[in-house]
């Protein structure tokens, strides 16, 4: 790669660098390890300052320095990097992570991927056992579908895919709504694999992240695996044969299939939750879950009403406000914003000519933030057991993240102290899910036609809402911006185990398993995204996926040489593994909480929640341990 470009080409396009990750990536590119001056180490824990808290006199010499650097090396013909031993890497992220993340480092390094694709199955089947009947189904193509499938392909497991949809992308397919986007930032919300460094935005639209998806499957060939239009009805356990027989619905009527081995992938986000409100049926006019927009109702000049105030209706009611004529909010309970300027943002020009241009910026760029990331406000969402302060938080930090927030929300709206207190939560930061906000949505709530409604709903009538104190909010569309049933894993799908049991019988509402993967009692069956793998504060679930993934393939491989037919977790493990989860959920700010949360499930406990570091769940993902399995048929009978 050559680059041609002058002095202030470069220096403007520096300006816009991403420092933390620039230093490193210039000093891997011409192996100078100077550039990595003490003066210039990053605070990757300081998540609301940019720059990684650099100064402006730090930023003007680094920026300088990384002029001086760049330009050299173009004046020099632009030569190969020279290979750096491990040793030298280390340097470099001890530098990007000024040593606040030395216990991260094995996982670190595995992130930045200095060396090719550090996650690609070192085995093949062919390899280790070319005859064994190994084939693998995995249910859905959305994310967690194609990172499975990808890996499987890798590792020579023949598998197919049955999606229910016309199409890949699954959640960036199905949500289609006004304004929705994704809240990681898209450098980070990719795969490890094979990164984006194209994105138009930090944060972007649906549509990009769809196409992202849909140009993955298509570059690496995953679609002729894939039968769409494919819903799955059950999957039961064949006992005798060990092996899963799949009931499946298509154009055609239904069928049944068979497969060693069934995946999971069809996350918890993917069924619309609809409220339980008197009349809800009753109502005259279009009605449709933000989930399932209906775009064929045009809403300009239209009355409109929207009940919820969540994710969703944050990003698409500030866009549907200036079409209607009027828009009335009902809110039940206000989130968190979480302050974010760039959240609309388009990527600067000048970045995305380093991410294209100057060889390992993207990886450590990815790696930065990936670094800002890892524990999150983690630490400042735990429960301080002697906490004695304001019962709206859990502990000191959560009290000193809460009056952040509320500071902001004071900021955003000073001349309106009134829609500041309706606004603003009355319990812990964290409990509920926190959202991104870069000042559109107290803007959109002080507009002459936008309602906030903050009485309790009484009855849905045939001309609009009705609320407790006896006013009729008269609308012309009802939307419900609801949530998903996110409780409800697996549904509607029949899961039928050994000897029998049925999966959501056993779970009884309260679903569990080992890692959020297996479960006893229903050998090579396996989920990506399952109980208790949502991460809130930290990270990306990307990652997570991609360490279920990881497990999973482990799996299969141990299956292949011990030269057995089944694999099932052992009740022990399983239950342990879940006491220490609920153990740890309570002393998080959303298992102490008592306030209403697509966290908890109908029996009050944390189903959806991890509650421990991305570094644990890596640990514990990374393979497979024999001990915590029963082996069955083949060899191990």
């Amino acid at each position: 790669m050559a680059i041609n470009d002058d002095d202030d080409f470069l220096r403007a396009a520096i300006d816009e660098a991403e420092i933390p990750a620039l230093l490193p990536a210039l000093a891997q590119l011409t192996g100078d390890l100077s550039l990595l001056r003490d003066d210039l180490r990053p605070d990757p824990t300081d998540r609301f300052s940019p720059q990684g808290a650099l100064g402006d006199e730090q930023l003007a010499a680094a920026r300088e320095l990384a002029l001086r650097t760049l330009a050299d090396w173009r004046d020099r013909g632009c030569p190969t990097a020279p290979k750096f031993a491990d040793g030298q890497v280390r340097r470099l992220i001890e530098f990007t992570t000024s040593g606040a993340l030395d216990d991260y480092l094995p996982l670190l390094v595995e992130e930045l991927a200095h060396d090719g694709d550090p996650g690609r199955p070192d085995w093949t089947k062919a390899e280790l056992a070319a005859d064994a009947p190994l084939h693998v189904v995995i249910i859905g193509a959305g994310m967690s579908g194609l990172a499975a499938a990808h890996r499987l392909r890798q590792a020579g497991v023949p598998f197919e895919i049955l999606e229910k949809n016309a199409d890949v992308g699954g959640t960036w397919l199905e949500n289609t709504y006004p304004g929705c986007r994704v809240d990681v930032t898209n450098h980070l919300y990719s795969f490890s694999f094979t990164g984006n460094h194209d994105w138009p935005g930090h944060f972007s639209t649906q549509r990009a992240l769809l196409d992202y998806f849909r140009d993955f499957a298509d570059e690496q060939d995953l679609k002729r695996h894939i039968r769409f239009g494919t819903e799955v009805v059950a999957a039961e356990y064949v006992e005798a044969e060990h092996c899963w027989e799949l009931e499946v619905r298509d154009a055609g009527g239904s069928r049944r299939l068979r497969a060693q081995a069934v995946i999971s992938a069809v996350g918890q986000l993917n069924r619309p939750s609809y409220p339980k409100i008197s009349g809800l049926a009753d109502f005259a006019g279009p009605s449709f879950h933000s989930a399932r927009w209906d775009h064929d109702v045009d809403l300009t000049g239209k009355r409109v009403a929207v009940i919820g105030t969540g994710a969703s209706a944050v990003q698409f009611v500030p866009i549907i406000a200036e079409q209607a004529a009027e828009v009335h909010l009902f809110q039940r309970t206000p989130p968190w914003l979480v302050p974010t300027p760039d959240y609309h943002d388009p990527v600067p020009s000048g970045l995305r000519w380093l991410l294209r241009n100057v060889p390992h910026y993207a990886r450590w760029y990815r790696f930065w933030l990936f670094c800002r990331s890892a524990e999150g406000v983690l630490p400042a969402v735990a429960v301080d057991p002697d906490w004695a302060g304001d019962p709206r938080s859990v502990s000191a930090r959560n009290e000193e993240l809460r009056q952040l927030l509320v500071a902001y929300l004071e900021m955003s709206l000073p001349d309106d102290p009134e829609l500041v207190r309706k606004i603003t939560p009355q319990y812990p930061p964290a409990a509920k899910r926190m959202l991104r906000d870069n000042g559109t949505w107290p803007a959109t709530l002080r507009q002459e036609d936008v309602h906030l409604v903050t009485e309790p709903i009484q009855e849905v009538t045939a001309t609009g809402v009705r609320t407790t104190d006896g006013r009729q909010h008269d609308a012309d569309v009802l939307i419900l911006a609801t949530g998903f049933q996110a409780s409800n894993f697996l549904t509607p799908m029949r899961v039928t185990g050994r000897d029998g049991v049925d999966l959501h019988r056993r779970w009884g509402g309260d679903a569990r398993a080992y890692l959020g993967i297996t479960v006893p009692g229903f050998p090579n069956f396996f989920m990506i995204y399952g109980p208790n793998t949502n991460i809130v504060v930290n990270g990306s679930i990307i990652f997570f996926s991609e360490c279920a993934v990881n497990y999973i393939v482990g799996c299969l491989r141990l299956l292949l040489e011990r030269g057995s037919a089944a694999l099932e977790c052992r009740a022990e493990v399983h239950d342990g593994f879940n006491a220490d989860v609920d153990r740890a959920n309570l002393l998080m700010s959303w298992g102490k909480s008592t306030v209403h949360s697509w966290y908890k499930n109908e029996h009050g406990r944390v189903a959806q929640n991890w509650p421990f570091s991305l570094m644990e769940y890596w640990k514990r993902t990374k393979r497979p341990d024999p001990a915590d399995f029963l082996l069955r048929g083949g060899g191990s009978e």
